[in-house]
């Protein structure tokens, strides 16, 4: 038996509102139902990830326990965008080690955390070519800061993409190779003139 409760609020959260599961991003809850489940009345959120086609079931007392949260303040998303503006942080221990410490962040459900495996696994063009277990990574952790920061921001998710890519595009590491790589033309046309004249 299920009773579903339409427009309800419980634990802070109300039907209707944006939240990020930390396992699967951020969702929807379209209901708050009441079930009987051995004998116990249980009421739980019904969260939907459209993106995923999956429908998830949290109890509503475990919701906090679980990392369930609302969507980030816009000051956090700047804060978000400003960390991928940084230096890389790659640690020198095995590729397995860092990937689950990697995979751990995606999972934390933390924006600011999501957003320093993005950076720190982030390649642009000049650079080598990532591994199928690190573009896996890089592809999920973009994936869920793309999301929200499309939910906070109310853009489509190809705007805050765009966010995102231009904010990696000022790292400084990026931004001294496209330095570099500017000088190295300069030089190569003044040799050119030179031996031209």
């Amino acid at each position: 038996m299920t009773n579903v409760k339409k427009s309800a609020q419980r634990q802070g959260f109300k039907t209707g509102e944006s939240i990020v599961y930390p396992a699967h991003g951020v969702g929807t809850i379209v209901a708050i139902e009441e079930q009987e489940v051995a004998g116990f009345k249980l009421e739980l959120f019904v969260i939907s990830f459209e993106k995923d086609k999956m429908t998830l079931r949290v109890p509503t007392a475990k919701a906090a326990s679980v990392g369930m949260r609302k969507l980030a303040e816009s000051s956090l998303v700047s804060k978000a965008l400003e960390t991928l503006t940084g230096r890389a942080r790659i640690k020198r221990t095995m590729w397995s080690r860092r990937a689950q410490e990697y995979e751990a962040k995606i999972n934390s459900g933390d924006l600011i955390a999501i957003a320093e495996v993005v950076r720190d696994l982030h390649r642009a063009e000049s650079q080598p070519e990532q591994s199928y277990s690190e573009r896996q990574l890089y592809e999920a952790a973009i994936d869920r800061v793309v999301r929200e920061i499309a939910a906070v921001n109310r853009v489509t998710e190809t705007e805050a993409l765009k966010l995102i890519e231009d904010a990696l595009a000022k790292s400084p590491r990026r931004a001294a190779k496209v330095a570099a790589a500017e000088a190295d033309i300069d030089a190569e046309e003044e040799e050119l003139q030179d031996e031209a004249a």
